[in-house]
């Protein structure tokens, strides 16, 4: 295939701009922090900087990683980037001279924090990590009044300072939900009791953010939402569409059956046989899928050229991304966030 018979990801800065106003009109007054992670969930940390430029409201981010972080400070001198993962010693250097706020959740992690901050003379910007009941990172309950004695002593060495407590939330259940938050306002006392008053307070993910206003706090965390990618099994979002647009060229008609330019190699998961895609005549049926192309039911007066919509709006009867990953069990972010460099992407108004 030449270069105009490959797979194209459309990326609608408005949508974008028109997603994060949404979000940011139902969760006020609670502050958004835009996630970042994946590569600004596989649409471009750049791209969406770029698009968002025009909102210098818009100033707090969640990068995840050190390197991202690193990426939307050269974009956005200013703001405030948060790098929650566990870094290595050399990126926590990185971090503390690009001024990124880093999330710590075990007592390792800070120990290694505060020799960097010492080594470089820096003073550390820390969200402390409450494990609320997920189990991904978080210093567990139990271990939480002494954690915050080390954290006290920290703070007034001038080796960090303490801007946040966050956590995240597992969206099991609302009843999980609320024994997860219960367990996160105790974490904040206890820090509060010895004197740290953290400003940021964020516990929520997408969904609980928007659907459950108790849940909010300060701060809210917030990523698929913002790039128009609902959750697995929820519903639609009032005011929010997909920003991405998958599509893929015809590449040989038959009776029957058309190829479309697009497969396994590209990112896109082989086991979808049987997904429908949007066609020129409406949605069609998946019938194979291989290394660089795809097998989908024939329409009349299909010829090569033509475009397939994989997944997108649903102007053309394609599902979203979250209906394509609902068929195998996983979430949306995972079909965005898969595909590989061979699909273009292409900035659209």
């Amino acid at each position: 295939m030449d270069g105009l018979m490959t797979p194209v990801l459309e990326l609608s800065t408005g949508r974008l701009v028109r997603n994060v106003a949404a979000v940011r009109r139902r969760i006020a007054p609670s502050v958004l922090m835009l996630a970042m992670k994946d590569d600004a969930y596989g649409h471009g940390v750049e791209w969406v900087l770029d698009a968002l430029s025009a909102d210098p409201a818009l100033d707090r981010f969640g990068s995840f990683d050190v390197e991202t972080g690193e990426r939307v400070r050269a974009r956005r001198p200013h703001a405030r980037v948060f790098a929650w993962a566990t870094s290595t010693d050399g990126e926590i250097a990185r971090a503390l001279d690009a001024g990124l706020e880093l999330g710590i959740g075990d007592e390792d992690y800070l120990r290694r924090v505060l020799a960097v901050a010492r080594d470089r003379e820096r003073t550390a910007a820390v969200h402390l990590k409450i494990d609320t009941g997920l189990h991904r990172n978080g210093v567990r309950p139990e271990r939480w009044p002494a954690f915050v004695a080390e954290v006290d002593g920290a703070q007034r060495a001038g080796l960090l300072r303490v801007v946040g407590l966050w956590s995240h939330l597992a969206e099991a259940s609302d009843a999980e939900d609320d024994a997860a938050a219960g367990v996160f306002r105790h974490a904040l006392e206890v820090l509060r009791a010895a004197g740290i008053d953290p400003a940021d307070t964020h516990l929520t993910a997408s969904a609980a953010s928007w659907w459950r206003p108790e849940l909010r706090a300060s701060v809210c965390r917030i990523g698929a939402f913002c790039y128009g990618i609902r959750s697995a099994d929820g519903p639609e979002i009032p005011g929010i569409g997909p920003v991405a647009t998958l599509s893929a060229p015809v590449i040989d008609a038959r009776a029957d059956t058309v190829d479309v330019g697009i497969g396994a190699l590209h990112g896109f998961p082989s086991n979808l046989v049987g997904a429908p895609v949007g066609t020129p005549a409406g949605p069609r049926a998946i019938r194979a899928i291989g290394d660089t192309r795809m097998t989908v039911d024939a329409w009349s007066g299909a010829s090569r050229g033509d475009a397939v919509t994989i997944f997108g709006p649903g102007d053309h009867g394609e599902p979203d991304a979250t209906a394509l990953a609902e068929r195998i069990d996983t979430v949306g972010e995972e079909i965005v966030t898969r595909l590989t460099p061979a699909v273009r992407r292409i900035a659209t108004r």
